[in-house]
């Protein structure tokens, strides 16, 4: 009997067939679709059409009042309510800032950490209280406020102390 001098000739047929099927890519396994034919990034994209544009309604809407808000304005509505931690004083904001800086110089305790004629602002710091003193542009003159950090009205004995002996300075 003859011997067989390839014994694994069709177990090598049958790999070298799968590998060259599976290599070329068998239709078997495709989609039809012509979107997946292109690479993902030539792929068209679709957007719904509410999201295709931003929401222009409110873009151009005006603030109540007119006007714009520049260096520290601030409206007398807003003024009136901060209560005892405000007043106002006759005159224009820059020169009312001059005088403020003078009359925190002269109150006893009283640090000034930063001044910022700019945004007419003194970052204070009197009795264990930090807190700004602002003045603002508003009807009549200019306003002196005490504001805390996040920009409400400060409240506290020093913010009112320090308020009322300002006031007496300025003549507010």
């Amino acid at each position: 009997m003859p011997s067989n001098p390839f014994p694994y000739r069709p177990l090598v047929i049958a790999a070298l067939v799968v590998a060259v099927a599976g290599a070329s890519g068998c239709s078997w396994f495709r989609k039809g679709s012509t979107l997946y034919r292109e690479s993902p990034e030539n792929r068209p994209l679709e957007v719904p059409p509410d999201l295709d544009r931003p929401n222009t309604d409110s873009a151009m809407k005006m603030p109540p009042g007119g006007g714009s808000v520049s260096r520290s304005s601030m409206s007398a509505p807003a003024a009136t309510a901060a209560g005892n931690t405000g007043f106002t004083v006759e005159g224009e904001r820059d020169a009312v800032f001059d005088r403020l800086g003078t009359a925190l110089a002269g109150i006893e305790g009283v640090t000034v950490v930063t001044r910022a004629q700019l945004l007419g602002s003194f970052d204070i710091d009197y009795r264990g209280s930090k807190f700004l003193v602002r003045v603002a542009k508003a009807e009549g003159g200019s306003y002196v406020s005490a504001v805390d950090p996040r920009g409400l009205p400060a409240t506290g004995e020093a913010p009112v102390q320090l308020m009322a002996a300002l006031k007496a300075a300025l003549g507010g």
